[in-house]
C-alpha cells in the first residue's frame, strides 16, 4: 500500500508539470507583448499566454529564459511578428521544440514596409518588423487572431467573434482619433531613435526620422545632420522606446532645447501604448509652431 500511494504522489507530479500552471487552461506563445492583448481580448480566459519578448526587452537580440521555453513546449499555437531579429535566430528551433503548434505569422498578412536599418550585433531585416502600433494593421492582426482562436478552440467560436466585434469597435475609434489629430499636420516630421513608428507615419501621412544610423549610433556628421534638421523643423520632441537608452537622442535634444519622451510600444496594453503615441506626437507638432 505504501509503494501504491508513492507512486500515486509521483505520477500526480509527473501529470501535473505536463499542463498549464492553470489546469485546463490552453498556452498560446506570442513573440511579442503586445500580440498578448489582441489573445486576451478576443478569448478572454480560454488562454494562457506565454510572451517570449517581454516588455523592456530588445526583440530583436533577446534570448528566452528556461521557463519561456518549458511554456512553449506546452503550447498549442504560436504567434510570430515574422519579420524581428529573434525570430530568425530563434523561431526555427522552437518549431522543432513543438512540432505540433499551429503556426500564424501575422507578418504574411501586412503590407510592409522595407527597412534599409540593419541593428548592430543582430541579423539585418530586410523588412520593417514594427508594424502593429498602427491602429491599421491592428485591424488585421485582431483578424488573424480571432480566426486562430475559433480554430483552435470552435466551441468558444460565437464569444470570440463577440469580442472580436467589441475589439474592432475600439481599434476603429483609436484610428478615427489619429485621422482627427494628424490633420493638418500631413508631411510632418518626428524624430526617434529606433525606427519604431514607420507604418504609424504610411498611415496617417507622417515622416519618420530616426536618430540611428544604420542600426548603429550615428556618426559625429550625422548627428549634425539631425541637429540641423531638427532645427530647421523646430522639432521639440525626441521619441526614443522604452528598451533603449541613447546617449545621443539626449545629445540632440540638449542641443536644439527638445525634451526625450519615453514610449512603450511593446507594451502588453497595446491600446493604451498606442494612444499614448498618438498624442504625444500630436503634442510635439503642436508644440513645433509654437
Amino acid at each position: 500500500m505504501k509503494k501504491l500511494f508513492i507512486f500515486l504522489i509521483i505520477f500526480t507530479a509527473i501529470s501535473c508539470s505536463r499542463k498549464s500552471p492553470e489546469s485546463g487552461t490552453m498556452v498560446i506563445t506570442v513573440s511579442i507583448a503586445p500580440f498578448k492583448y489582441f489573445v486576451e481580448e478576443i478569448g478572454g480566459n480560454d488562454f494562457k499566454v506565454n510572451v517570449m519578448v517581454p516588455t523592456g526587452a530588445n526583440p530583436h537580440i533577446y534570448e528566452p529564459y528556461p521557463e519561456q521555453i518549458i511554456m512553449l513546449r506546452k503550447s498549442i499555437a504560436y504567434i510570430s511578428n515574422g519579420y524581428l531579429g529573434f525570430e530568425m535566430t530563434w523561431l526555427d528551433r522552437f518549431y522543432e521544440m513543438n512540432r505540433k503548434m499551429v503556426k500564424l505569422s501575422i507578418g504574411d498578412r501586412i503590407v510592409t514596409i522595407a527597412s534599409s536599418h540593419g541593428h548592430e550585433g543582430e541579423h539585418t531585416e530586410g523588412t520593417d518588423p514594427h508594424y502593429w502600433v498602427s491602429p491599421k494593421s491592428a485591424l488585421i492582426i485582431a483578424s488573424s487572431v480571432k480566426n486562430l482562436l475559433c480554430e483552435l478552440n470552435p466551441s468558444g467560436k460565437q464569444k470570440y467573434e463577440t469580442n472580436y466585434d467589441t475589439l474592432i469597435l475600439k481599434i476603429n475609434e483609436v484610428d478615427e482619433k489619429a485621422k482627427s489629430l494628424f490633420t493638418g499636420f500631413q508631411g510632418r516630421a518626428f524624430m526617434i531613435y529606433h525606427p519604431n513608428l514607420a507604418y504609424l507615419a504610411r498611415d496617417y501621412g507622417l515622416e519618420e526620422v530616426p536618430v540611428e544610423f544604420e542600426g548603429k549610433e550615428p556618426p559625429p556628421s550625422r548627428l549634425k545632420e539631425l541637429i540641423d534638421f531638427a532645427k530647421t523643423k523646430n522639432i521639440k520632441t525626441i521619441f526614443v522606446q522604452r528598451e533603449y537608452d541613447s546617449k545621443n537622442a539626449k545629445a540632440i535634444a540638449h542641443e536644439i532645447g527638445a525634451e526625450i519622451r519615453v514610449i512603450d510600444p511593446l507594451s502588453p496594453d497595446w491600446m493604451e501604448a498606442t494612444l499614448d503615441i498618438i498624442n504625444a506626437l500630436h503634442t510635439n507638432f503642436i508644440e513645433s509652431e509654437k
